[in-house]
Order: C-alpha cells, then sequence, then structure tokens
C-alpha cells in the first residue's frame, strides 16, 4: 500500500502534471479519484504547482484544492508570494480569494475571454497597437461599462478583481490590470505604470511611448502629459514614474490599497490580513535581492 506521507514520486509528479491542464469533466473526475485516496501526498503535490506563470493550470490546482476540502486562500497566496514566481492573473486571483473563498476563477476568465473575444471581432489587420487600444477602449467602457468608482472611491471591492468585474466599476489599478489582461489575450504588449497616487497603463513599443488611463475610461496621454496630470496634482514628476512596474510592485500596491481602505471601513482584522501581505512582499524581495 502506498504510504501517505512520502512525496509523490518525480515520474507520477511529472505525469500529473501534464494532466492539470486540462479542464475535460472525464480527466477532472479522475485526478480527484487519485487525488482523494492519496490526499496527504496530493495536498503537498498541488501546493508546489500552485504559483504555476500558467494562469489555467493554477486555477485548476486551486479547484482540486477546494474539491479537497484542504484550500487555505490566505496560505495559498503567501505560497504564491515567496515562490517569487509572480504572474498577474493568478497575482489576482489568488489576492481576491483571500477575501471571497469562494471566488469562481474560472467565470472571472470567462468574463475576460469574451471582452477579448469581442475585441478580436472588431479589430481590423493591420491595426497599430493604438489602434487596438481604441478597441479595448470601446469594448472595456462602452460594451462592458466599466468605470472608475469615483462615488464611493474607497470601497475594498474597487480593488478585488472578481467584484471589479461583476460590477463594472473599480479603481485605478484594478482597472489597469483588467486593461492588461485583456491586452494580454489579445498578445499585445502592454505594461503596468505606478504613477505616485495613480495608476494606468503604458506601451513601450511604438516609436513614442503612450498611456491610456482606464480609470478615465480609457484616455489616451503622451509623457509630458502623464507629467502634467502628475503637476495638477502637486506632484513633482520625475522621469522614473513613467517605467513599467513589476508585477510584485503591483499586486503589493493592491494589498496596499486594501490596507487602507479596510482600516477606513473600520474593519481591523482585514486591515491586519493585508497588511501582513505587504510584509511577506517585503520579505520575500530581501531575501533574493
Amino acid at each position: 500500500m502506498e504510504s501517505t506521507q512520502e512525496p509523490l514520486d518525480p515520474k507520477r509528479q511529472e505525469a500529473l502534471r501534464s494532466l492539470l491542464d486540462d479542464s475535460s469533466q472525464m480527466v477532472r473526475t479522475s485526478l480527484l479519484n487519485y487525488f482523494s485516496k492519496h490526499k496527504s501526498q496530493a495536498v503537498i503535490f498541488l501546493k508546489t504547482v500552485l504559483s504555476s506563470k500558467d494562469p489555467k493550470i493554477a486555477q485548476n490546482v486551486a479547484w482540486y484544492l477546494r474539491e479537497l476540502k484542504f484550500s487555505d486562500p490566505e496560505g495559498d497566496f503567501r505560497t504564491f508570494i515567496q515562490s517569487l514566481n509572480y504572474e498577474l492573473e493568478t497575482g489576482a486571483m489568488l489576492l481576491s480569494r483571500t477575501v471571497s473563498p469562494k471566488l469562481d476563477a474560472g467565470e472571472c476568465c470567462q468574463a475576460l475571454d469574451a471582452m477579448a473575444a469581442r475585441c478580436r471581432e472588431l479589430i481590423a489587420e493591420p491595426s497599430s497597437v493604438r489602434d487596438q487600444c481604441r478597441i479595448i477602449n470601446r469594448v472595456l467602457f462602452h460594451d462592458w461599462g466599466f468605470r472608475g468608482n469615483v462615488e464611493h472611491y474607497n470601497d475594498p471591492r474597487n480593488s478585488l478583481i472578481d467584484h471589479v468585474i461583476r460590477r463594472r466599476k473599480g479603481l485605478p489599478l484594478t482597472l489597469s490590470l483588467i486593461y492588461l489582461l485583456v491586452a494580454e489575450r489579445l498578445e499585445l504588449t502592454l505594461e503596468p505604470v505606478a504613477l505616485p497616487g495613480h495608476f494606468i497603463v503604458g506601451c513601450y513599443t511604438e516609436k513614442e511611448p503612450f498611456f491610456v488611463d482606464p480609470f478615465e475610461q480609457g484616455l489616451f496621454r503622451d509623457s509630458e502629459e502623464v507629467f502634467d496630470l502628475l503637476r495638477s496634482r502637486k506632484i513633482v514628476p520625475q522621469l522614473s514614474d513613467l517605467a513599467p512596474t513589476s508585477i510584485r510592485e503591483v499586486l503589493s500596491r493592491n494589498c496596499r490599497n486594501l490596507h487602507n481602505h479596510y482600516i477606513q471601513a473600520g474593519e481591523e482584522n482585514k486591515a491586519k490580513l493585508f497588511a501582513s501581505f505587504i510584509e511577506e512582499f517585503e520579505a520575500a524581495y530581501a531575501r533574493n535581492s
């Protein structure tokens, strides 16, 4: 009888890993039956691949862990942070699951897929990146009705991707995040840009970089116009403000937003949770820098 304590052997792990991106019902049922018979080993194995760069694998792993009753949203997100294997979509889903354990990542991904599919229908090739961004603007802000939540800016739900997709409103960071995930599905190379006090999307593949502000319905800005925006907010602009931001910093800033909003909402336990995530990001970075 196979031990429930020893880890799965490498060949078995490789075989199982090759099936984790398969969402067919037959494969899911077979794998779930196997994992149920070897639960202790399965949980160890699944948690080692939870931070996969492939968002589909990460989402399927999270599903198996939930079905096995071994899902630990807070622990899963900490594992992701410690892995340093950062992928934006997976990180955003895992972060939101710490607040909404029953989050259906598949449903969120299907919505993002649908947005991208509508963009593809409207894009006429050949199209410049700017032209394709105009199409994304039309789909996100006209067809789907996404907008900045100026009325209730400090509502924590504005910083959680599942709520933003469902409610069609969010903060500059989360609206930029959705913009980036749709663009990624269209194979567009866009980057997150964390300005002081604001968040936008940048394109650096054209002759001159340009920027998109999803909080302002996809408003286009050039570098000087971004600097004007900062000056209007009494911020002295620096050239470094226009640089792309790492995924680590995007997710860490997302946690900082939630920490601040939960403090304002008087939800101290949730505020402390996100403060601990910020510390985890900083510690993981310090250990590996």
